[in-house]
């Protein structure tokens, strides 16, 4: 394969990902925790690389969308990890989720509060034993992959 047909493919892996993620999101009605959305900035960012370089960029920028999956696919291990309670996860998300000591009488009593928030800790969906987490981690590493073979590929 060329290097463009390489980026080209892992770019539209990233599109694929965050697509999904939003079907799950507006479509399923799974909102996404903190740890969710982090995973999604990457993803963006390599699309925004791939375009790039589709477009005539450096071809270094290849490069720069390998750490970019590397990024998402490494949050997605560690939130995986949480969910599986292997180790800690964010206080603001996981366990207790809000620190009440940090609330006011005000916020504590006020009936406008958010009422859905969602933890980063608890596996809402999964398949074949996998959380999305666990599944952005798998495919990051195909996508990565493939950002190797497009860096290295000659044209």
């Amino acid at each position: 394969m060329t290097r463009n047909s390489l980026v080209l493919l892992a770019t539209l892996g990233s599109a694929a990902l965050l697509l999904g993620a939003f079907g799950f999101q507006h479509i399923g009605g799974l909102a996404p925790c903190k740890m969710c959305l982090w995973q999604r900035w990457p993803h963006a960012a390599a699309i925004l690389l791939g375009g790039a370089v589709l477009l005539g960029a450096p071809r270094a920028l290849t490069w720069l969308g390998a750490l970019a999956v590397t990024v998402t696919g490494a949050i997605g291990v560690y939130h995986a990890g949480v969910e599986w309670k292997w180790w800690p996860g964010p206080s603001s998300c996981t366990g207790g989720g809000m620190d009440l000591g940090a609330l006011s009488g005000s916020d504590l009593l006020s009936t406008t509060a958010p009422s859905g928030l969602v933890m980063c800790d608890e596996i809402v969906w999964q398949f074949l034993g996998l959380s999305m987490a666990g599944w952005n981690a798998v495919i990051s590493v195909v996508l990565l992959a493939i950002w190797v073979a497009a860096a290295r590929a000659r044209a």
